[in-house]
């Protein structure tokens, strides 16, 4: 048999809205401007950029819209061909200097503020029926080589292993399990604000980390 050509991966973004403490949210404006840039700047044979979502920063009010966008975006996708997909989140981390690729989420929400539709649990399974709070999930993309990838070139980014117990692990959360039961792949990386990276360089890391995602899942 001879080969069969790029794998085909499609690469799906949501970002957040703004919400409490922080007026601008740098994943709202990257997330939105994230086709056109990407239109201009290419991407590696086989791998599609899919949808580009910016979700309300809200947890339980939030959750059907997230959920009814990844159906509807993984069934398309399995509609249509066998490739990988993968769902990439963007948070912003407020007090954050550098880029940080998230390994796992926990089956936590306590909300150190209310969300944005007024939501502020403390101490409550995610997902009741997978345990206590303890519970973690963690993601099965490559993020040892997606670090490395993005290290390479130039990008101050780091590993972490908390995502916080706030809407971005909530989220998190939610997709990871969604992606173990249809097969698919989920990350969540934040940022810093565009005070910390300004937004050029904020929209080329994302360009970077598609391609970091999609060369080693």
């Amino acid at each position: 048999m001879g080969s069969e050509g790029p794998k085909s991966v499609t690469i799906h973004v949501t970002g957040f809205k703004r919400f409490h403490g922080v007026a601008q949210n740098p994943t709202e404006i990257t997330v939105n401007g994230l086709k056109d840039y990407v239109e201009k700047r290419g991407l590696p044979a086989g791998v599609t950029l899919g949808s580009c979502t910016v979700l309300e920063t809200a947890g339980e009010g939030g959750l059907p819209t997230l959920l009814k966008v990844i159906e509807s975006e993984s069934s398309s996708a399995n509609g249509s061909n066998n490739g990988q997909v993968i769902w990439l989140h963007l948070g912003v981390n407020s007090g954050a200097t550098k880029f940080a690729v998230e390994r796992l989420a926990v089956n936590e929400a306590t909300f150190r503020c209310a969300d944005e539709l007024g939501w502020q649990p403390q101490r409550l399974p995610i997902v009741p029926e997978d345990g206590g709070i303890n519970q973690t999930r963690k993601t099965s993309c490559s993020t040892e080589s997606i670090l490395e990838y993005l290290k390479k070139k130039g990008f101050e980014v780091t590993m972490s292993d908390d995502a916080g117990r706030f809407v971005c692990n909530y989220v998190y959360y939610h997709s990871l399990r969604s992606a173990q039961q249809k097969g698919h792949k989920s990350l969540f990386v934040h940022v810093p604000t565009f005070n910390r990276v300004n937004q050029e360089e904020q929209m080329e890391f994302v360009a970077a980390l598609l391609e970091a995602i999609a060369s080693t899942c």
